[in-house]
């Protein structure tokens, strides 16, 4: 188990100020590892240094993508952050079953924009949904603040040391990238016989589709025979 396994992600991050207190939330738990989607401000700028307070490494080191599915592509379990519940089948998990989290794996934690959070085309690429406990009458935190809670107890976890799983050692994980071009090979068949119909339903229907392969513990294996499937499929047509 290493820090070095975890990743902080902000997708869309609209404050300056906000971005160089992650990063300082960060270093002060020892982790190295941070993602932008799309951030608003200009990345780096001067505000951002100075509200990281001597976390510029973590800056300097941080990787900005255009893209959600690119920014997943090293990435094993997400684990997307959210302030309410979701009506969608994914697991919902709270900071206790953080424990349970095998982060021999790599893992990224995903937050969601200051303003909207996480829409539910995003929460559908994620393997858990997590949420921090607050007042009811009051539950939107700070992005940094969020941010903190998780590092801090994701430190103490991995100081204790996890629990091993037991698993075969010549079982490997998909990665998010192979998952991705599996998902991607499987709607781009669907689409070639017109699955998506009527047209206005498609966007939930994909949100669906990603949401089932996303939250499977495929091993690589399983994922290159359903890429199989997926590509002898379209060309049976």
């Amino acid at each position: 188990m290493s820090k070095r396994n975890i990743t902080f992600i902000l997708h869309k991050p609209q404050l300056s100020e906000n971005i160089g207190a992650c990063a300082r939330a960060i270093k002060n738990f020892s982790f190295r590892k941070l993602i932008l989607i799309n951030p608003k401000p200009f990345f780096p700028n001067d505000k951002i240094l100075a509200t990281s307070v001597g976390a510029k490494d973590i800056i300097d080191q941080s990787k900005v993508y255009r893209d959600i599915e690119q920014a997943f592509k090293n990435i094993d379990v997400v684990i997307a952050t959210s302030a309410r519940f979701r009506n969608k089948n994914i697991k919902h998990i709270n900071l206790n079953d953080l424990k349970k989290i095998n982060f021999k794996k790599r893992v990224g934690f995903l937050f969601g924009s200051e303003a909207s959070g996480l829409s539910n085309n995003e929460i559908s690429y994620a393997n858990y949904t997590l949420q921090i406990p607050t007042n009811p009458e009051f539950k939107s935190l700070n992005l940094s603040h969020s941010l903190i809670i998780i590092a801090q107890i994701v430190s103490s976890i991995l100081k204790l040391k996890t629990k091993n799983f037991d698993k075969s050692k010549k079982v490997k994980s998909a990665s998010k990238k192979d998952i991705q071009s599996m998902t991607n090979l499987c709607i781009k068949n669907l689409e070639n016989i017109n699955f998506f119909t009527p047209k206005e339903k498609k966007p939930i229907m994909l949100e669906n589709l990603k949401s089932i392969f996303y939250k499977m513990d495929l091993s690589d294996k399983e994922t290159r025979i359903l890429s199989s499937v997926f590509a002898s499929l379209g060309k049976k047509r």
